[in-house]
């Protein structure tokens, strides 16, 4: 696939993933970590615009003065920026403002891009990959919007649900030994899984299945939500404070669980695994089991042995650097490093990760009380 067909082909697969979206959903934003969908449609362009039209398109002019400070998110290299929480706040600039800005910005990339040098073509992958991140993003905040209107609408029949499926359960045994961690610094990757190093990581066991609903209704019944000998002393706090009970999603309803999904409130399907789970429910559930969440080394060892890419698998593994790790010069330096404090790292990817943006050496990250995300249990003994 050529540079253009694999850029157009991203940025297609965005807006494709808002069409069954009605206008007035674009603009919600019901908590600080759900983005509106039309600010996703934006960042993602503002991204092309201020890192590769602005340095590498000669005479480029910027479609609207004002949308570096609405569509910059965290970049404190790039200037001021609307706070993450009023996001939802901006009834401007419209959706069909936002889709124009991206016709704009997608033909002077396209134009740049046919004559492109290496150094243009690293900075556009990056783009992309970073798109591909949102389109995750999206994913996760679409059905959190349309899970918390009241009349729990469908998203319609085409999503990524239908890909959730339970496996057969087994163990993995791994010897004991010193392992190489980390990405080799081949094909793309993130900076943050770079600094190839050894690891000793003693014998252990690993699940080949994740944990499924039916197990976890188990954990419910026999009182996990109120046994604070299995919690973490913070998440006992969070259980208590936020009065959780439950998964993310479920509602129990005439002594039956339903779960919202993106074809609206069912029947919880039992066999399916156990997802939207926070890093304090991870941990309270392997307690219950007598067992533990792996480490991400522990994890990436017997990574070739277990299928993976259902939902990201909760590691117990603080998010910090590898060793030698260091930032990009700018904004862009931004990406990973200013993040590695008071997160935990999962592994392996989603039903909602892009295609082609999978690796066993990928580190995604999030605080430990998230759990609108597509997360998971994989238990080690």
């Amino acid at each position: 696939m050529s540079p253009i067909e694999k850029f157009m082909a991203v940025r297609s697969t965005t807006e494709r993933i808002c069409s069954a979206l009605e206008k007035e959903d674009y603009v919600v934003q019901p908590v600080v970590d759900v983005s509106p969908p039309k600010w996703h449609l934006g960042h993602t362009t503002w991204f092309f615009e201020t890192f590769v039209l602005s340095v590498h398109a000669k005479d480029y002019q910027h479609f609207h003065s004002g949308y570096d400070y609405v569509f910059n998110s965290y970049y404190e290299n790039a200037g001021a920026r609307v706070i993450r929480t009023d996001r939802g706040n901006l009834s401007r600039p419209t959706v069909d403002d936002i889709f124009l800005y991206r016709r704009y910005v997608d033909q002077a990339m396209l134009k740049l891009l046919e004559n492109a040098g290496s150094d243009v073509l690293d900075l556009v992958q990056l783009g992309l990959n970073h798109e591909q991140q949102h389109q995750e993003l999206l994913w996760y905040d679409i059905k959190y919007i349309l899970g918390h209107n009241p009349l729990f609408p469908a998203y319609g029949e085409n999503h990524i649900e239908k890909n959730l499926k339970g496996e057969n359960p087994g163990w993995v045994r791994s010897e004991a030994g010193v392992y190489e961690i980390g990405n080799t610094g081949e094909g793309f990757y993130f900076d943050n899984e770079l600094g190839r190093h050894k690891v000793y990581v003693p014998e252990f066991e690993i699940s080949t299945a994740l944990v499924t609903n039916k197990e976890y209704v188990e954990f419910i019944a026999s009182g996990g939500y109120r046994d604070f000998n299995l919690w973490h002393a913070e998440g006992w706090d969070w259980v208590k404070l936020q009065g959780i009970k439950a998964p993310l999603y479920w509602y129990e309803v005439d002594g039956e669980w339903q779960r919202y999904g993106y074809s609206g409130l069912e029947k919880l399907d039992l066999d399916q695994p156990v997802s939207h789970i926070s890093y304090f429910e991870a941990y309270a559930f392997a307690a219950w089991k007598g067992m533990r969440l792996p480490t991400e080394f522990e994890w990436e060892v017997v990574s070739s042995r277990i299928n993976w890419g259902m939902l990201w698998e909760w590691t117990s593994s603080a998010y910090l650097p590898y060793p030698g790790f260091s930032k990009a010069p700018g904004a862009l330096g931004e990406y990973n490093g200013k993040f590695m404090v008071n997160q935990q790292v999962l592994r392996g990817a989603s039903i909602a990760t892009a295609d082609g943006h999978s690796r066993n050496t990928y580190r995604n990250f999030f605080h430990a009380d998230l759990r609108w995300m597509f997360s998971g249990i994989r238990l080690v003994r």
